[in-house]
């Protein structure tokens, strides 16, 4: 063999192994140790979602998921940590509205960018949330409660778990939709929003179902309406606001995976595919049923244009209502 068949013998090589490589780490990832952050406390709605994700990930992906705490400033501490961590596919997030849609218009100087840094995988999750009034509100629907509201402008107010969260917004716009004049009063969280809504303090709120149902089965609210498009299994006795009174309203809590940008494309591929598969599962089927909750699983492109229309149409909000920056 002469000198130029070797060298086109060595060249061949080298382009078989480039061509080679990137099946080769497709079929390796993973093969250590995943973080999964939340930005919010252990506990919490998105806590709780994530961890049903990632135990079913973790059997499907065959490695451990270490769910990574990051809570604070509305979850933009843990978005953060995300946009800088390396884009391997070993470090990923788990996050919904807020950090993902609704704080680009609520928080100035916001310390990430959900465009440039933030990669959609999937989807997950898609629940309603619950309208419901105190006991001593005399309205059984919303009907009754956008004409006694009309009939008392700026007499009647709504809890939410603070200023700017997806509670606070979906208020917002029902007052928008409804021509209403309602107060807004934010707590520290859900739960104290709740307790003084059954005292009647404030007249309702909006809240997931997971933290609304049990006080609504013991009779210490009572439900008005669901927020998503269809009624749900746990509250089938409950039409949705936009059947029962206001026509065009539609208010959704979600999360989804997502991770740092520049991820390789099969690696982004590969968790998308997990995460569909995941939302197929019976242990999530059931586990989110409980919660009023539907698990989905879908493209990086449809998340993607999900997480911009869902951006567009609180920014919008946020609008009408005059919110300022926090």
């Amino acid at each position: 063999m002469n000198n130029h068949s070797i060298q086109c013998a060595f060249i061949a090589m080298c382009l078989l192994g480039t061509a080679a490589a990137p099946a080769m780490a497709q079929t390796a990832y993973p093969d250590r140790v995943l973080r999964l952050i939340v930005p919010f406390a252990a506990g919490s709605a998105t806590d709780s979602s994530a961890r049903i994700f990632s135990t079913q990930l973790s059997t499907q992906l065959g490695q451990q998921i270490i769910v990574d705490n990051r809570a604070g400033a509305g979850g933009a501490i843990g978005m953060q940590v995300l946009a800088k961590s390396a884009p391997d596919g070993y470090t990923i997030a788990y996050a919904g509205a807020g950090p993902l849609a609704i704080n680009r218009s609520m928080t100035a100087n916001l310390p990430y960018d959900v465009e440039k840094e933030v990669q959609a995988i999937s989807q997950a999750i898609t629940s309603p949330l619950l309208l419901a009034v105190s006991p001593t509100l005399p309205v059984k629907s919303v009907k009754e409660m956008i004409a006694l509201a009309k009939a008392r402008p700026g007499q009647m107010s709504f809890g939410s778990a603070g200023t700017g969260t997806v509670g606070h917004l979906a208020g917002e716009y029902f007052k928008s939709l409804s021509k209403t004049d309602i107060l807004h009063v934010p707590y520290k969280g859900g739960s104290q929003a709740a307790v003084d809504t059954m005292s009647g303090f404030v007249q309702f709120l909006f809240d997931p179902t997971s933290s609304l149902a049990p006080h609504i089965t013991s009779g210490r609210l009572r439900g008005l309406a669901v927020t998503g498009p269809k009624r749900i299994k746990a509250f089938a006795n409950l039409p949705t606001v936009a059947e029962s009174g206001l026509p065009g309203y539609e208010v959704t809590t979600w999360g989804g995976i997502i991770g740092p940008a520049g991820m390789p494309r099969n690696i982004v591929n590969r968790l998308s595919d997990e995460v569909q598969k995941a939302a197929k599962s019976a242990p999530v089927i059931e586990r989110y049923a409980a919660l009023g909750s539907d698990p989905l699983g879908t493209t990086p492109e449809q998340f993607t244009d999900f997480i911009r229309k869902e951006y567009l149409k609180w920014a919008e909000v946020i609008k009408r209502a005059g919110l300022k920056q926090l």
